[in-house]
């Protein structure tokens, strides 16, 4: 579709180009035009207009490549490779999930299959209640239910604090591995300073306290969809 975009818009231009270089073959009978200025001004506003189009097209194929690819990343992450054969970015479900605590209206969930089998799901959701705001989390779950990985898209944490949150800035959030509602209770899904099973930071409770409430309610959103979700079709 960028492709022929762009074709298109060449050719346009050209065209355009065509009909004025016509208008400017007697160059000193124009210049006694008074509208000479106008198409002086005129070449150089389509000039801009295509520069402006061209680079906006260019731009957002490469944005809209470089998401895919980040996305691709993070779902590898919280997704082992062994466990689907078919392309996990295309096979994609929205779920609609207002009020069902995924922090989202509608939510996205990528389907791995093996053998043609659903074998996992992996779903982008919010953990509301931060520190400084909202978390964007990828949570991958399997067909029983068991947390798989939890992976922090996006953040306002602290550096040093909250920011833990982050693979790179500690081990924290790995604790979520295996994890599911049958082998951990409601009390479970608390941290260790509200009497749960998790860590919170030294200095900075909020921000865990919101992210593990937030997954435990991802793990709710797939038992409510598991049926529809476990038989999903391309």
């Amino acid at each position: 579709m960028i492709a022929l975009n762009k074709e298109t818009l060449l050719q346009f231009a050209l065209l355009r180009w065509q009909r004025l270089r016509r208008k400017f073959d007697d160059l000193d009978a124009l210049r006694q035009r008074l509208d000479y200025q106008a198409y002086l001004l005129a070449v150089c506003a389509l000039a801009a207009s295509l520069l402006l189009g061209i680079g906006d097209l260019v731009t957002k194929e490469a944005i809209a490549e470089r998401q895919a690819e980040d996305l691709r990343a993070t779902l590898g992450q919280v997704l082992p490779e062994a466990l689907y054969d078919n392309d996990v970015l295309a096979s994609l479900r929205v779920i609609p999930s207002a009020g069902e605590g995924t922090g989202l209206d509608r939510t996205e969930v990528f389907v791995a299959k093996k053998g043609g089998e659903v074998s996992a799901v992996a779903f982008k959701m919010l953990a509301t209640g931060g520190y400084a705001g909202d978390l964007t989390l990828m949570v991958g779950v399997d067909r029983d239910g068991k947390i798989l990985g939890v992976r922090v898209i996006s953040h306002a944490e602290t550096p040093g604090l909250g920011d833990k949150v982050e693979t790179s800035k500690s081990g924290w959030i790995l604790g979520f591995n295996g994890r599911s509602l049958s082998n951990t209770s409601p009390q479970g899904w608390r941290v260790k300073k509200d009497g749960g099973d998790f860590d919170q930071f030294a200095g900075a409770t909020i921000t865990p306290r919101a992210v593990v409430k937030g997954v435990e309610g991802g793990l709710k959103f797939f038992e409510r969809h598991r049926q529809e979700l476990l038989t999903a079709t391309e």
